[in-house]
């Protein structure tokens, strides 16, 4: 039988695999670890690369420079789990894995943007527009986008749906109305967490204490100490903001004029909002995110059909030389692909109105796809946990396992680039900690929610990050530092662990306290 000659490159590795299988035998059965800098080191990489990326391109480092930073990480993590004794395969369906778990923010990211080429199409954010300009005072206009949307996300239990849709009309109205985008999408989004997060409608919400044992509703009481007087503090912040505004001297015939604008371009009226209720309406009956926008999706486009003909006819055939029909059809077909496009005669509503589309969400998903293919590889090779374990070791009492956890959950937005992953791994990695020390689980649930759902949407690779960024028009770095209740909420988290405020013992383990005392 002849034998296969292998090339000397093939033999070195199968050399190096052999001897890293005996090491590993080895560590297994002295039950050594895996080294801390090996853990970390495509982490640190990680992030050299990304700050490199926005340092050198700015705000267009989403556009390609940190999907090759985050598939380079990937990368070098999966060289350290070959060394570690993963086969490729292996780290290849974790990666495939990563990306599944993103799929269903894909499908959403997709449908979202479906939804707004439909809707500006049948004029349906251009009426909330228009009527918002006519009742928004420019004075109060942060604090009632952090009402407005907090209300609307406490009804529909969605961010993402509250963003799309009134979050997105709110953008506009700023625009138009001079004040600042980024202070505007910062209050939307602040308000859309507050509701999604406060919500029985959220799925979060239920999955936080789905994961760690605790009453659904024992949970959303016992957040309401945390969340609450975080949107107090940014209620006044975003009060103070407008009323110090250079944007609150703003001309009324600017925004009459733009109101004029929109007038004479769409038809406005009450069916152009019909859309919004329904969505609204199936979200509040808990239909899952994805038919629910598909269908809003779908409104738009009746109501495009039935009551903006002359939209249509501009859009689609401004030459007049299609049937009416098909100028429709190409004209529905155009705005879910690839957005709407108009000519108002007003350069800044042009800017504004003409969005949307599918393919605008391309790029978003690009790097969704990317960061769930380093989170995969960190998380099946234990790397990620080897770092959690090594933060264990420093917990000394409620203060420092509290802090611990939300910073875990923070490691994990950043890492595994998914708001889910970041509070179902903490929250199995600490609820036996939790229990050990004495903790009734909805301190955990809690701290869950106010670091891994709060967070989620700061982080630009981060799903949430992504898809606000992307939805809203606003780059994730410009609008977080005014997204104060996501920033607010993990910090006083910490003080009420540090102060031992608000944190519920174990009751049903009466030995388990006096052996670990809830303190500081």
């Amino acid at each position: 039988m002849e034998k296969t000659r292998l090339s000397p490159y093939t033999r070195f590795f199968c050399i190096c695999r052999l001897e890293r299988t005996k090491s590993i035998m080895a560590d297994n059965s002295n039950n050594k670890t895996i080294p801390l800098w090996l853990a970390v080191l495509p982490l640190l990489l990680l992030v050299i690369m990304l700050v490199g990326s926005v340092t050198v391109f700015g705000d267009g480092s989403s556009y390609g420079p940190n999907q090759i930073a985050l598939m380079l990480a990937a990368g070098v993590a999966s060289v350290v789990g070959l060394y570690l004794g993963n086969t490729w395969k292996e780290l290849e369906t974790a990666m495939v894995e990563g990306i599944t778990l993103a799929l269903r923010a894909c499908l959403i990211l997709l449908a979202v943007g479906s939804l707004i080429g439909s809707w500006m199409l049948a004029g349906t954010a251009p009426a909330v527009i228009y009527a918002g300009l006519g009742v928004l005072d420019p004075a109060w206009f942060y604090p009632a986008a952090l009402v407005i949307c907090a209300l609307v996300a406490l009804s529909i239990g969605s961010s993402w749906t509250t963003a799309g849709t009134v979050g997105l009309a709110l953008i506009g109205i700023a625009q138009i109305m001079g004040l600042s985008v980024e202070v505007t999408a910062g209050a939307v989004i602040s308000g859309a967490y507050f509701g999604d997060k406060m919500s029985p409608l959220s799925d979060t919400t239920n999955l936080a204490p789905a994961m760690v044992g605790t009453d659904l509703f024992v949970h959303i009481r016992h957040m309401a100490w945390t969340t609450g007087p975080s949107f107090v503090i940014a209620l006044v912040l975003f009060s103070i903001i407008g009323w110090n505004s250079e944007a609150v001297q703003a001309p009324a015939d600017t925004i009459e004029a733009a109101r004029n604008i929109i007038a004479d371009s769409y038809n406005i009226g009450w069916p152009t909002v019909l859309p919004l209720i329904l969505l609204l309406g199936l979200a509040m009956r808990k239909v899952p995110a994805f038919p629910t926008i598909a269908l809003g999706a779908l409104a738009g486009c009746v109501v495009a059909l039935i009551w903006q003909p002359q939209v249509i006819q501009a859009f689609a055939n401004p030459d007049g030389d299609l049937p009416g029909w098909f100028a429709s059809i190409k004209a529905l077909f155009m705005a879910l692909a690839d957005g709407f496009q108009i000519e108002t005669g007003d350069a800044s509503l042009d800017q504004l109105l003409s969005r949307g589309g599918m393919s605008s969400m391309l790029n978003t998903i690009w790097l969704i796809m990317s960061a769930m293919c380093f989170g995969g590889v960190m998380e099946h090779t234990k790397l990620l946990q080897r770092i959690v374990d090594v933060l264990l070791k420093g917990v000394r009492g409620t203060g420092s396992l509290i802090a611990t956890t939300v910073f875990t959950c923070i490691s994990m937005n950043i890492i595994a680039a998914d708001q889910y992953i970041a509070i179902v791994l903490p929250g199995r990695m600490f609820r036996m900690e939790f229990k050990r020390r004495g903790l009734a689980p909805q301190n955990l649930s809690r701290t869950l929610e106010d670091a891994g759902t709060m967070t989620s949407a700061l982080i630009p690779w981060n799903t949430c990050g992504a898809f606000m960024a992307a939805t809203l028009g606003v780059p994730t770095m410009a609008y977080a530092p005014y997204a104060f209740l996501n920033l607010l909420n993990p910090v006083i988290a910490i003080i009420y662990g540090v102060t031992n405020f608000k944190i519920v013992p174990l009751e049903e383990t009466p030995e388990a306290i006096e052996q670990h005392p809830v303190s500081s």
